[in-house]
């Protein structure tokens, strides 16, 4: 016989339940469904087998030939199932995936995880690092730290820390020309990346707007790691962010020649789908940052 294409599942579930049982009204109780469906079920099962699975008696059912023979099958299948099920739930809630940039993950995130570990060891942490912006929808990202405005439809946001950038070089390369006293004297450098909106920004900041710096080769590094990577190489001259330097601008491998810092009046947030808000490791993960960032917002 060729099983129809429409596999009884839920028929299967309350023979399981009846086999196990011994009664269609303890089979019910623990289903939550009454002696009637239990019933219908088992008889639905027993018109596609076109066999009877229990013999009716008083006050009693037993299991026929057939019956014997299916039960521990469909026992054995639905425990592979419950197995699987909960391996994949215990990875779902073990892991906890971070989509974030590179740059705030590497200079701030990273160094910083192993503290969430010592706090929560059963949580494992996966860290993604990439600068489009994930969907949640599609991908198996729990939460990101995402640059902007925060303003993103469906998602939970908290505003995590603003950014600043400034100028910044090798003490070397400022030795080389001279010093670096005016804003003016960065223009005898290379600059990366002079197509970055930052050096604009922060140009017309010092008071010197309308500076074109599109003739200048357009070597982009992508990150700001690599861009601070290449500049503490005495290679140039970067928009970096001294909250992320402070380590490298106080042991002297990188210098900021001027005070003034930039912003675009954007930040980096913590995001997740509104829905997940109460999600344990995402919990964990955000009572963790606000042992970091006692001013992150619930």
């Amino acid at each position: 016989m060729k099983m129809a294409r429409q596999f009884p599942l839920n028929a299967m579930r309350v023979f399981d339940a009846v086999a196990r049982q011994g009664s269609f009204t303890r089979a019910g109780e623990e289903l939550g469904m009454t002696q009637t469906a239990v019933s219908y079920q088992i008889k639905l099962l027993e018109d596609l087998l076109g066999e009877p699975l229990f013999l009716r008696r008083p006050r009693q059912i037993v299991l026929t030939e057939i019956g014997q023979r299916l039960a521990p099958k469909v026992a054995e299948a639905f425990a592979i199932l419950s197995d699987a099920f909960a391996s994949v739930l215990e990875d779902a809630e073990g892991t906890l995936v971070i989509s974030s940039t590179y740059s705030m993950a590497s200079r701030w995130l990273a160094p910083r995880l192993g503290s969430f570990h010592l706090q929560n060891p059963t949580v494992a942490v996966r860290l993604l690092t990439e600068q489009r912006l994930v969907d949640f929808s599609r991908e198996a990202v729990d939460v990101a730290i995402r640059y902007g405005d925060g303003l993103w439809p469906g998602l939970a946001c908290h505003r995590m820390m603003g950014l600043t950038v400034t100028p910044m070089l090798s003490p070397s390369l400022a030795e080389s020309v001279g010093g670096i006293e005016k804003p003016e004297d960065l223009l005898k450098l290379p600059i990366f990346d002079p197509t970055d909106p930052w050096w604009a920004l922060w140009f017309a900041e010092a008071g010197m707007p309308g500076i074109d710096l599109g003739d200048r080769p357009h070597t982009y590094l992508g990150t700001q790691t690599l861009e601070a990577d290449t500049v503490m190489g005495g290679h140039g001259v970067a928009m970096l962010s001294p909250e992320f330097y402070a380590d490298e601008i106080a042991r002297g491998r990188l210098y900021r020649p001027f005070d003034l810092a930039c912003s675009d009046g954007k930040a980096h947030w913590l995001v997740y789908p509104e829905s997940r808000r109460n999600v344990p490791k995402i919990r964990l993960f955000r009572a963790w940052l606000h042992t970091q960032l006692p001013d992150l917002p619930d």
